[in-house]
Order: C-alpha cells, then sequence, then structure tokens
C-alpha cells in the first residue's frame, strides 16, 4: 500500500551537514528522513519558495518536456529502500497510457513540487526507514533518532507542503 506524505521540512543534517528533506505521514506522524544532493535540495527549496530563475533549471526544463509531449506527472512513490538508498519513480499519463520511470527521490520530489503532484511511500518502505542507520555510520544513532522525532516546525523552517 502507498501512504502519501507530505514535506515537513528541508534542513542540513548536524550531523554530516547535508541537505534533509523529512517526509512525514499526517495519519501517523511518522518520518522518512532522506539525505539529498546539494543540487537537489536547492531545486527543492527554490520550489518550496516559489523563486522563480531567469533560466530554467534541469527539473523546470524536465516539467517543460513532460508538457510538451502532452503527458502529466500525476504522482511520485518512494518505492523501495536498499543498503540506506531510497529508490523511487515518476507516474506519467501519457497519449499511450500510464508509464512509470526510475528516479532519484530528490529528483522526484523536486518534479513533484514543479507539477503539484503527491508525493507517496511505500508502506514498507517507510517502516523499514524505521531500522535504518539514520547516522550513516556516526555512533550516536538513537541520539539522532531522537532529535528527528522531536523536530518542531521551528527546526524545519515553515514547510508543510
Amino acid at each position: 500500500m502507498q501512504v502519501e506524505m507530505r514535506i515537513q521540512g528541508l534542513m542540513l543534517d548536524p550531523i554530516t551537514q547535508g541537505p534533509l528533506i523529512v517526509l512525514r505521514d499526517p495519519r501517523t506522524d511518522a518520518k522518512l528522513p532522506i539525505w539529498v544532493g546539494a543540487f537537489e535540495a536547492n531545486a527543492i527549496a527554490t520550489e518550496m519558495e516559489r523563486i522563480r530563475m531567469p533560466r530554467p533549471s534541469t527539473h523546470d526544463l524536465l516539467r517543460d518536456v513532460i508538457h510538451e509531449l502532452g503527458a502529466r506527472l500525476t504522482k511520485v512513490v518512494i518505492t523501495d529502500l536498499q543498503d540506506n538508498v531510497f529508490f523511487a519513480t515518476l507516474h506519467l499519463e501519457t497519449g499511450a497510457g500510464p508509464k512509470q520511470i526510475d528516479a532519484r527521490p530528490s529528483d522526484a520530489i523536486a518534479l513533484a513540487l514543479r507539477w503539484d503532484a503527491p508525493i507517496f511511500a511505500a508502506e514498507e518502505v517507510i517502516q523499514a526507514a524505521q531500522d535504518i542507520d539514520l547516522t550513516q555510520g556516526y555512533k550516536d544513532t538513537e541520539r539522532f533518532r531522537q532529535w528527528l522525532e522531536s523536530l518542531d516546525e521551528s527546526d524545519l523552517g515553515k514547510y508543510e507542503i
């Protein structure tokens, strides 16, 4: 089963100093932390803030190409978690019928924001994420998990998408 998620926040992980997007299940408050690259974090942040760039970014370009080809993005799904790496699919509606395209979650989320498309996660991914080493090799996993669970709006910014 797929669960619709909301973007709770985009921030820097205090341990790795890498960008971290936190998805949240509004029904259960389960959180799905996904580390993303700096470029992808910027693409997500600019769209969350509705900042318009003078020239199209790669994600804007892909949105425009999909549109010009007569297709539309209907949703993105975080589909799998393997070795602490998340996987996602883009779900497109095309003239030839529905299509699914493999994508990195960060790119999928950046596109979902540009299409105002819902973000889903497979239930088993949400469950499996509760068991991963959230610190990616750092010593105090439990302390980091408690920190993640205690995040509130002031920690995550004004995002609840």
